[in-house]
């Protein structure tokens, strides 16, 4: 690079340099018994990099990461940044085909892993395809291990690595529901600007105590919240998974004052027998997202925990992924929005030839923003396709009020064609919620002869709770049009999610279409 664009560069890397610099010694990370400083994480960071650099690897080659969080996992994400790598988030219950799918698919010439998963990787190392192996944690020693490299401090730490906003910085693989996933190419630049739509409207601050739980290989937890608050000096304490106990224990003993879980943990949360018995007081924003939440649930946490504010964050993988923020103050009059478009994302909801549907009125949402990827990685048809028209078609459906507020009906594959007849699974669930009994439910559409597909509930009582088919099939009537009401319901000890807590109503629909 010349003079000029030098001076001008920007990277991820750049700005967490930048964020040690004005914060050196306020905390930057807890996990566990350890605690890393802005400065401290800053040259973790860069010693890992200069390792994978001694090593072999090189600006633009693929790193997969297989593990769940943990202090090494953010180091080796940022390891990655700094060096030029691409890192390559993989979902540690990813096993088999699914796993080598990914790892074939990016290319990867090395993966990161936690030990107790390295007999998932047999498929993988029989493959031959990747070159060098390594452990996120607790790996033997004389292997390459990411903890213990961070934590060296005779290891060098200069990294001679010329990373560019425009470069490619991680392959987010979106989940792969009716075909194979796909990795979205964030640059660093996309993920910079997605940090200040973040940052300016979840109005993340400095001083902001953030209990992060959910998975970092899923971008809501590691993009929205983790990223933006170690660029502004916020302290984060980290945990392996939601365990539901252990957040109400956490938030209660070091004061959290920010909360990010997906509607299915709030709702565990709101029905564990421990709730009521913690002080959660210090909770101040509560953030919510990954899927849509249930009304009543919502109105039940904002009585339950009334000094919170809540936020409503919607977006998706390719957008970095946040897109829309409901405030807390706008949450009154339109609890059901998703908001308004952030800092960064300007937002249309169109017909299928692109042309802008009246306020009320459904239609598909699409997106424009440098927030956006740049393509899913070795996949131009998908990517020409998502692009259709110089928007980026979010796969969503629609609809915006008369203020600008847009209300998300559902994903396009959740919509169900009863009879002929078009109908939100979201507007079904959101009836049954309001039964008292229900602690949670998912609608999918299953096949059926008569009707083409089956409008299909899927229920979770609350504990000491009863009620039967019938009696919410009477609820409903009260509230929906005859043609939405359940044709099928059934009672289920627990619903099928993901490790990020997203719940999976593909599961559904396989096991229960015979």
């Amino acid at each position: 690079m010349d003079s000029i664009a030098t001076a001008r560069t920007d990277s991820i890397g750049a700005a967490l340099a930048r964020s040690a610099r004005r914060n050196a010694t306020r905390t930057a990370l807890t996990y566990e018994e350890r605690d890393w400083s802005f400065s401290g994480l800053h040259r973790a960071a860069l010693r890992v990099a200069r390792r994978l650099g001694d090593l072999g690897m090189r600006p633009g080659d693929r790193v997969a990461a297989y593990g769940r969080n943990s202090d090494a996992y953010v180091i080796a994400w940022l390891g990655c940044a700094v060096g030029g790598f691409i890192h390559v988030p993989i979902n540690y219950a990813l096993t088999g085909e699914e796993l080598s799918y990914i790892v074939e698919q990016s290319g990867a010439r090395m993966l990161l892993h936690d030990p107790d998963l390295a007999a998932n990787l047999e498929g993988v190392r029989a493959a031959g395809r990747v070159e060098r192996f390594g452990t996120l944690t607790g790996g033997d020693a004389g292997g390459l291990d990411i903890l213990a490299v961070a934590l060296d401090e005779t290891a060098p730490a200069e990294v001679d690595a010329a990373v560019r906003a425009d470069d490619v910085a991680q392959l987010l693989y979106t989940s792969g529901t009716t075909a194979a996933p796909k990795g979205a190419m964030m640059t660093h630049g996309a993920l910079l600007a997605e940090y200040q739509s973040c940052i300016y409207s979840c109005r993340l601050d400095q001083d902001d105590r953030s209990l992060a739980a959910l998975p970092l290989y899923h971008s809501a937890q590691m993009h929205v919240f983790v990223m933006p608050q170690l660029l502004i000096g916020t302290t984060t304490r980290l945990i392996q998974a939601p365990a539901l106990k252990r957040c109400l224990e956490l938030i209660e003993r070091h004061g959290i004052t920010s909360f990010f879980a997906p509607p299915t943990v709030w709702v565990g949360l709101l029905r564990h027998a421990d709730f009521d018995a913690h002080d959660l007081s210090s909770l101040r924003k509560l953030y919510y997202g990954a899927s849509i939440m249930p009304v009543p649930v919502l109105q039940e946490l904002r009585q339950r925990l009334p000094n919170a504010q809540a936020f409503n964050c919607y977006g998706q993988s390719e957008i970095g992924p946040l897109a829309t923020v409901l405030r807390p103050e706008e949450h009154e009059a339109r609890p059901a929005s998703a908001g308004r478009p952030v800092l960064n994302v300007e937002t249309r909801v169109v017909d299928p030839d692109m042309n802008d549907v009246p306020p009320g009125t459904h239609g598909e949402i699409v997106h424009r923003s440098p927030q956006l990827m740049v393509g899913y990685w070795g996949k131009e048809q998908e990517t020409a396709e998502a692009f259709t028209g110089g928007w980026f078609h979010s796969g969503d459906v629609g609809y915006f009020d008369e203020e600008g507020y847009l209300f998300i009906v559902d994903r396009i594959k959740d919509v169900i064609n009863t009879g002929g007849v078009l109908v939100a699974s979201r507007e079904v669930e959101e009836a049954i919620y309001t039964h008292p009994a229900v602690a949670e439910v998912a609608v999918v559409a299953l096949p059926d002869p008569k009707w083409i597909e089956a409008i299909s509930a899927f229920v979770v009582l609350r504990d000491g709770q009863t009620a039967t088919e019938e009696e919410l099939v009477a609820h409903v009537r009260q509230h929906l049009a005859h043609f939405k009401v359940p044709k099928r319901i059934e009672f289920l000890d627990t619903l099928p999610r993901n490790t990020a807590g997203k719940l999976l109503k593909r599961e559904l629909r396989k096991s229960h279409s015979a």
